[in-house]
């Protein structure tokens, strides 16, 4: 039977600093399976298959092959991310076999994620898979786990209220801005990027009608496009430094590799502000704002940790739901799990068939040189059916005829098994 095993950090066992050493960028993806993969050579682990999932709360890669190789992959990922390996297995999960497919269904239906039942992280997921099959990383074992994560998570969203009290990070924001300033529609906010996380942000902040809407982006298209539904401007990142001391809220969440907002240009917005306060939400990661922003006076700096707490209010009321969703997840696993082992028969299954295959068209050929000779098709027929009699019975005769007594013993239960049971 095929190997699958898994290993990853996320919000709950790894800081965020650490995590930012192993976002892996979207347009990298590619060629960073294709290095996960080359990694485990072809020799010792043929026909490895990969994929790799990378959020602002997790990075998890999935393998599978023949052989179980956790240690090799976990050595593969910190070499990338530059980290010692004992580092990174103190901060990692290692899974294997059924806490494998345990762990996707539980990510795919959002009971793993920082907001319970958020259903962001099944799209992620689906970005993650369709870039393994682009990539040509992904074989029959993982696409069954992932296409089942996906069912489960279905179910789980359509059959339970998991998702019915979360607080997604956007509104937690909200919230925060709320407790900061006294009136929202008197503030002017400033959004960096214009990605699926910012547009989420916007909305919820658009909701309050803001005094003024702004997308700093590094494409002015998508960032005009997304500042167009919310009735706001757009500028380029390069104007940031100069135009920060305007706004009374920055939200960031960019795929940048390094910090776009630097302690300097809050330090000189915050002179030009005379010290009004800066609310600052950093989603990214890698972080797109310097960390040491936070320690500034007359700022209130938040990252996707800094909003675990708020997001996780009233989680109590999500007991029962939860419960719910781990029963359907149990099901889901011993499904898959019933799957791998039925793979593991296949080879078999082909080989019987293919030596019946063999007997048959030995048998048939026989038969017809018998027909073109002229003989009586009766006797024909006949000769054809004991011929493939015989071929089925002769291993199992002969077993029963030689070898030592435990050896006959064993053919004559499995004799009595496959061919003399009597409820056929």
């Amino acid at each position: 039977m095929a190997a699958v095993w898994a290993l990853g950090i996320n919000h709950t066992t790894a800081p965020l600093d650490l995590r930012g050493r192993f976002a892996f960028a979207v347009d990298q993806m590619a060629p960073t399976l294709h290095g996960l993969r080359e990694s485990f050579g072809t020799q010792r682990h043929p026909d490895v298959e990969a994929a790799i999932i990378s959020t602002c709360n997790r990075t998890e890669i999935y393998c599978a092959g023949d052989q179980q190789a956790l240690d090799h992959t976990l050595g593969w990922l910190a070499q990338t991310g530059g980290v010692n390996p004992s580092v990174l297995r103190s901060h990692a999960y290692l899974l294997q076999h059924d806490e494998v497919a345990r762990h996707a269904f539980r990510v795919a239906s959002g009971l793993d994620s920082m907001v319970l039942g958020e259903a962001q992280i099944l799209g992620q997921m689906k970005d993650a898979v369709r870039a393994a099959e682009s990539a040509g990383a992904l074989g029959t074992t993982l696409n069954q786990l992932f296409q089942r994560s996906f069912a489960v998570a279905k179910e789980v969203r359509s059959s339970t209220e998991i998702g019915a009290h979360s607080i997604s990070m956007a509104a937690a924001a909200v919230r925060l801005a709320g407790q900061l300033f006294e009136d929202l529609s008197k503030i002017r906010i400033l959004f960096v990027g214009a990605g699926e996380m910012i547009e989420l942000a916007a909305t919820h902040f658009a909701a309050r009608n803001p005094k003024a809407i702004a997308i700093a982006n590094r494409t002015l298209e998508r960032g005009e496009k997304l500042a167009g539904r919310f009735g706001g401007e757009v500028m380029r990142l390069a104007d940031l430094p100069n135009r920060l001391h305007e706004f009374d809220a920055v939200i960031s969440c960019t795929a940048s590799t390094l910090p776009l907002i630097g302690l300097g240009a809050v330090e000189r917005a915050l002179k030009q502000r005379r010290h009004r306060p800066m609310f600052m939400v950093d989603l990214a990661v890698p972080r797109d704002i310097e960390p040491e922003v936070k320690a500034l006076e007359d700022v209130y700096l938040y990252t996707v940790d800094d909003l675990a707490t708020v997001v996780q209010t009233g989680q109590a009321n999500r007991q029962a739901a939860v419960a719910q969703a781990e029963a359907i997840i149990d099901a889901g696993v011993q499904s898959f799990l019933h799957w791998m082992d039925q793979r593991g028969t296949v080879p078999l299954i082909r080989q019987l068939n293919s030596q019946a295959e063999a007997w048959r068209e030995a048998e048939l050929a026989r038969a017809r040189k018998l027909l073109a000779r002229g003989e009586d098709v009766e006797a024909v027929l006949q000769a054809m059916a004991k011929g493939l009699t015989q071929k089925m019975l002769h291993g199992a005769m002969a077993e029963l005829h030689t070898g030592d007594a435990p050896s006959r013993e064993r053919a004559s239960q499995a004799i009595q098994h496959f061919f003399l049971r009597k409820d056929r």
